[in-house]
């Protein structure tokens, strides 16, 4: 449990920060192992190792991060390593963005100037479990508080959110056609340098605060997902919580439950779902009943897909099923902006009810709700999904023994590949290479000439 190392007197950091936090040493040592559970490590930690490090001992470093989040997490912010006095000040701490506080613009702020030096610790953060699992609830307080708070800075009004929600637009037009590596930085300076003050400015009107705050949370989540496309999901996931935390300040109603579906695909998809059903039920409560039905049934067919990963097909079927009838009968009305991240409702819905079916194991189901998907969205600005949503179409027919269908398929996705610079499409075109290596070497024509254009993708980007 610990290094065997003593410091050369008691730390009296440490003991402020538990004594702040008032926890007994017992429940600060069930905390330290609850955390570490959470991500797939077994401590034995107590009530006597807790004395020993408050007396000088020190903690290995995996179980210094452990202590930090639980103690994060008990306090509603940052601690770090440094403020544990178990690590030195300029050590960056790997748990920032990962924990909630009372004002994300604070953590974002440091999140940009690491990300803009490219800090390793940052790039290189894990996914976390104990992230995915933090008291989202305790946000709404938070975020009361911190609007009781004086702000400073001039007088924001609608066109400046207009002008927000326009750039936040075209930034992630720019990603869907060409994929996360591209325009990040250009995000995240406009961000810090722009977006930020205007959430610190003095506003016309409450109703002005709640917009402005609300397209902010769009453009971290967006900087979240350009993560989550060049595969750095630890710092995608951290963006998410940080665009959560903008959401519930902003009072707008369904945005919070929208990020935590954002969150709850992600788990699904790092087959990491311990805590995915929660979030997509939570996100569901917080806005079913009160926003249009084509947006309730992003939702819902989110909830429908946590219910079939965790062996609830009947009750993913039915959800599903509540889902569609959404989409099909109700009439649509203006979506808010918060709500228009991948395009039309309906093509987002074909696509998760895909993944409900391929999760359920009914490939012929789920290769039509792909196809159905990608030729749902206009092409020319949703380049990347479209592709990865015919590539998935083109594996579900490759499953049942269609190889010409799925080469076929496939043909159709490289169509939308080209100029897009995205992990998931280079993982995509190496995976269909492997899949249709058999092909290739019975000398299949439409093989050879797919396995050719996928080989000069790879190149290409």
């Amino acid at each position: 449990m610990t290094t065997g190392r003593r410091s050369r007197t008691p730390n009296t950091r440490l003991r402020d920060v538990v004594a702040e936090a008032d926890l007994t040493y017992q429940a600060l040592a069930a905390a330290v192992r609850e955390v570490a559970a959470e991500c797939g490590v077994c401590l034995r930690t107590n009530k006597s190792n807790v004395e020993h490090w408050l007396s000088g001992a020190i903690p290995r470093t995996e179980t210094v991060r452990f202590l930090a989040a639980a103690l994060s997490r008990r306090l509603g912010r940052v601690v770090t390593a440094a403020d544990l006095g178990l690590g030195a000040e300029e050590e960056p701490d790997g748990l920032l963005g990962a924990v909630l506080t009372s004002d994300p613009l604070d953590t974002l702020h440091l999140m940009w100037s690491q990300e803009v030096g490219r800090r390793r610790f940052l790039l290189g953060s894990a996914y976390s479990i104990a992230s995915a699992a933090l008291p989202l609830s305790r946000l709404h307080d938070a975020a009361a508080r911190t609007r009781a708070a004086a702000r400073t800075g001039h007088t924001v009004g609608m066109p400046e959110v207009l002008a927000v929600r326009d750039m936040v637009a075209a930034l992630t037009e720019l990603d869907e056609r060409h994929g996360g590596d591209h325009g990040r930085t250009a995000l995240v300076a406009y961000l810090r340098d722009e977006v930020a003050s205007l959430c610190r400015g003095r506003f016309h009107s409450d109703a002005v605060r709640r917009e402005m705050l609300s397209a902010a949370s769009r453009g971290v989540h967006l900087l979240g997902w350009k993560h989550y496309d060049t595969g750095q999901h630890g710092l995608a996931q951290r963006y998410f919580l940080q665009s959560y935390a903008l959401a519930c300040e902003s009072e707008v109603t369904g945005h919070d439950g929208f990020v935590m579906r954002t969150m709850a695909m992600q788990g699904l998809r790092l087959h990491r779902p311990e805590h995915c059903l929660g979030l997509a039920e939570t996100g569901l409560n917080r806005a079913k009943g009160m926003v249009d039905p084509h947006i309730e049934a992003l939702f819902r067919v989110v909830h429908a897909h946590t219910l079939a990963k965790v062996g609830l097909g009947p009750a993913a079927r039915a959800e599903l099923d509540h889902s569609r009838r959404l989409i099909d009968t109700a009439p649509a009305g203006e979506l808010p902006f918060w709500a228009l991240t991948w395009g039309p409702p309906r093509a987002s819905v074909h696509s998760r009810a895909a993944r409900v079916y391929e999760t359920l194991g009914e490939h012929a189901a789920a290769a039509e709700q792909y196809t159905r998907s990608a030729t749902a969205r206009p092409t020319d600005t949703y380049a990347r999904i479209a592709a990865l949503d015919l590539d998935s179409a083109a594996r579900m027919h490759f499953r049942r023994g269609g190889h010409e269908q799925a080469c076929t398929t496939w043909m159709r996705a490289l169509d939308h590949m080209s100029g897009v610079s995205s992990v998931r499409t280079r993982k995509a075109l190496k995976r269909i290479r492997g899949d249709i290596a058999g092909l290739r070497a019975r000398g299949m024509r439409l093989a050879l000439d797919l396995d050719t254009r996928a080989r000069d993708l790879i190149a290409a980007t």
